[in-house]
């Protein structure tokens, strides 16, 4: 594990880092935008990469102005079959695959998925910096654009 995942801040600590309160960190929670760690006694634990994660969201938000229904629809658009080779017979009956309403980490999957929790799947991780998500999109988006042109 990566020293920048390893969990470590308790919720009051991770709320003042970023600036929130705990009950804002928790509706983060309930809304699928961050998966925080939790231990035995179910406390939550947030690493690092969280709190970079937690910074990139807050900024969307205020400075953006993209609301947090907004964000969840980015998310969705992740092509997270594509990212962790998921085969096509498992895409067919994959909410995820189907839907675009929330990212694929807030489903209970059936497939491929469901061997590997999610806080520590790749689509998951790779999406804790916000420039990340957009080279992920962008990545996607140009090979998709340069397949149709292709046609």
């Amino acid at each position: 594990m990566n020293h920048n995942d390893a969990p470590q801040y308790p919720i009051r600590v991770a709320a003042q880092l970023i600036g929130v309160s705990v009950h804002t960190l928790r509706m983060y929670e309930r809304e699928g935008l961050i998966i925080p760690f939790k231990d035995g006694s179910k406390h939550r634990r947030y690493s690092q990469t969280d709190i970079d994660r937690l910074r990139c969201l807050r900024d969307a938000i205020n400075r953006d102005k993209i609301s947090i229904e907004g964000i969840k629809r980015i998310f969705a658009l992740i092509p997270c079959w594509r990212v962790i080779g998921c085969p096509d017979s498992e895409r067919i009956s994959c909410p995820a695959y189907n839907g675009h309403t929330k990212p694929c980490w807030m489903f209970n999957h059936k497939n491929i998925c469901s061997r590997q929790e999610c806080r520590t799947c790749t689509v998951y991780k790779d999406l804790s910096n916000c420039d990340a998500v957009k080279g992920i999109l962008r990545n996607y988006f140009s090979t998709h654009l340069a397949t149709m042109e292709k046609k």
